[in-house]
């Protein structure tokens, strides 16, 4: 049987926002392997979830293990991925959730596709910046060595490429700034953005 009209809920998003306290958002963090994304995605998870925020984390390594395990590293399996993690992201808006996705998402169009899935008026997207270099010298796991050995193939930074994006609404630079210093410039922009205006007002006259 098919539905002749698409789902519509019972609870419009005004009563949502009410309930859960807040402005459902997706704050992107794009960047190298090795920039610090998962770092700082988990760091400002804490900080949100203990400022009275629901909120959850989407990465690599809890996507891929379920929902994608079916996928590879192809150029179309990576596009499908972040797809995937788009319309799931949605559905948490949907729910009154703030959601954070770590992935290096390395085109400017695959970004751009998650934006419009999830609505532009509810992404916000962190560049996580950090050369090359810096990000091979985190590389604990080494999977850059086994990428500039051919072992890996399509690598992003060495064998495939990483577009920056061309207006990030921030700009951490990892492999300048400390942890809380790049951690401090995202949640002074991120807080009051999945802050209700109330509670917003009361975060500025702080």
């Amino acid at each position: 049987m098919k539905y002749l009209f698409p789902f519509q809920s019972k609870i419009c998003t005004r009563q949502r926002k009410e309930m859960m306290q807040q402005e459902p958002r997706l704050v992107w963090l794009t960047g190298l392997s090795g920039s610090g994304k998962t770092t700082l995605a988990l760091r400002l998870e804490h900080y949100l979830f203990h400022r009275g925020f629901k909120v959850f984390l989407l990465d690599g390594d809890n996507v891929r293990h379920g929902l994608n395990q079916d996928l590879g590293f192809t150029a179309a399996d990576r596009k499908e991925n972040l797809r995937r993690v788009a319309e799931v992201a949605k559905l948490m808006l949907e729910a009154g959730m703030v959601v954070l996705c770590a992935f290096i998402s390395p085109y400017e169009e695959e970004r751009e596709l998650v934006k419009q899935i999830v609505g532009p008026d509810r992404f916000t997207q962190i560049y996580v910046n950090a050369s090359l270099e810096v990000c091979e010298q985190r590389d604990v796991k080494g999977l850059y060595q086994k990428a500039r050995q051919g072992i890996i193939p399509n690598f992003t930074g060495i064998s495939a490429p990483y577009e920056a994006p061309l207006a990030p609404d921030v700009e951490v630079c990892t492999g300048e700034e400390s942890v809380e210093e790049s951690l401090l410039k995202i949640i002074d922009v991120v807080e009051p953005l999945v802050s209700l205006p109330e509670k917003a007002s009361a975060l500025l006259n702080n």
